[in-house]
């Protein structure tokens, strides 16, 4: 499928990594809608659309409405869904809310999909939270899925969801299982989308952050390499009824992405930490991620460096920064 002229949805579409996604099919053509509940605590933020807000219909309105999304899916050629609760720790704390997000709004996408628009190739945004602690690595598909949280429970049950559609109904659908993704547009003024953010906000600020534990292990994805996985997957119909990793072979452990990260800045200071109690309970140890399968099938592995993939993006939050807070 080309996407010059496509008519693409996009759930989540002024968030982090939505909002790339639109930039990106703006420029190859496609005539692109985004939704977007715009609710604070999610990720939405308008600025992610600057430059672009003229090129792209917005529709602020909330998954959640089975209404909504049985008018925003008709004639739709494609559908990206990024719409989700990202906070491990909100979910344990409003453990229903993080149900009705990741769960329960998922089903009805696929519910207004079935009635309205069942041919239109979905691809979903799922994660690698749901493996757990890992029992092996790098962690393939076929690991065993034991989530440390609500949220990773919920997004199985987003992520079976699309897959069964497409095995029972044969609507097209597959699934991205993302790492730690980060880059421009990310959320900094908390945790509640990833801990880097909240590294480069104090950074930037002049103020030291604080590093806990240091010895895990992690692989992180520039979100410029994730907008490729997406199309990627949406233009291969192998892609149909499978799920796929994205990661790096590019390793480290949170006391080295501590230090290059000070290093890339140019300066700034860190603190290691024990866990807060709460957090370690949810601690998943060491992961990074096989991500052979989508390399193979897909053609798709990362490109950006991970010192150059921070370097933009300190660059984007020095330039927006305020945007952001």
């Amino acid at each position: 499928m080309m996407l010059a002229n496509k008519k693409v949805l996009i759930t989540g579409g002024a968030g982090f990594i939505g909002s790339h996604l639109a930039r990106r099919l703006v420029d190859l053509g496609a005539d692109v809608t985004l939704v977007d509940s715009l609710i604070p605590e999610y990720g939405g933020n308008l600025h992610n659309l600057h430059g672009i807000d003229g090129a792209v219909r917005l529709n602020i309105s909330d998954v959640r409405d089975p209404h909504s999304m049985r008018y925003l899916v008709q004639g739709i050629d494609l559908v990206f869904n990024l719409a989700g609760q990202t906070s491990h720790m909100d979910s344990m704390q409003d453990p229903f809310t993080d149900l009705d997000i990741n769960s329960q709004a998922q089903l009805s996408i696929l519910e207004a999909l079935r009635h309205n628009n069942p041919t239109a190739p979905v691809v979903f945004a799922s994660t690698r939270q749901l493996y757990g602690r890992p029992e092996y690595l790098p962690v393939n598909e076929k690991h065993p899925q034991r989530p440390v949280d609500v949220n990773g429970i919920n997004k199985i049950a987003g992520e079976s969801y699309h897959l069964l559609y497409h095995s029972v109904y044969g609507i097209p659908t597959c699934a991205l299982r993302l790492t730690n993704t980060y880059g421009p547009g990310m959320r900094i003024k908390d945790a509640r989308q990833t801990f880097v953010g909240v590294w480069m906000r104090r950074l930037l600020e002049g103020k030291p952050f604080e590093v806990w534990g240091g010895e895990q292990l992690r692989d992180f994805n520039y979100v410029g390499d994730v907008v490729d996985a997406f199309l990627a997957a949406a233009l291969d119909p192998t892609a149909w009824g499978r799920v796929f990793n994205l990661g790096s072979s590019e390793v480290v452990s949170l006391a080295e992405l501590a230090r290059l990260l000070v290093e890339v800045n140019g300066g700034g200071e860190y603190v290691v930490r024990e866990f807060p109690p709460d957090r370690k309970k949810i601690d998943i140890g060491d992961y990074y991620t096989d991500f052979a399968l989508i390399r193979r099938e897909l053609g798709w592995e990362p490109r950006i460096s991970l010192r150059e993939g921070l370097q933009h993006t300190l660059d984007y939050f020095r330039a927006h920064g305020e945007h952001y807070l």
